[in-house]
């Protein structure tokens, strides 16, 4: 059998549970997956994908912009509560 060495990572418990179900469909497990990305790193001689900000298409943009100056003008020109805000913009503030 071959030596092996440890690595420890952390990661937060929901993202762990979805990625064992996702690998399971492969047939791999967490560890056969870190171990082909390690791979693949090497063969590569870097991270085997593009590593990029995310580049959102026009209408993301303006609905972003909309709703940014919808937040400056509530914000910076009334005194409402938070609800009552929530509310004027129609987003349920118990989400």
């Amino acid at each position: 059998m071959a030596k092996t060495s440890n690595i420890n990572i952390r990661i937060d418990p929901t993202t762990k549970v979805e990625v064992e179900k996702l690998f399971s469909n492969f047939g791999i497990t967490i560890t056969d997956a870190i171990n082909i990305f390690l791979h693949q790193s090497l063969l590569t001689g870097g991270l085997p994908f593009s590593v990029k900000l995310p580049n959102p298409n026009a209408t993301t943009l303006t609905a972003m912009k909309e709703i940014e100056d919808l937040i400056a003008k509530k914000t910076s020109t009334s005194s409402q509560s938070v609800d009552c805000f929530f509310k004027e913009i129609k987003i349920d503030a118990d989400r």
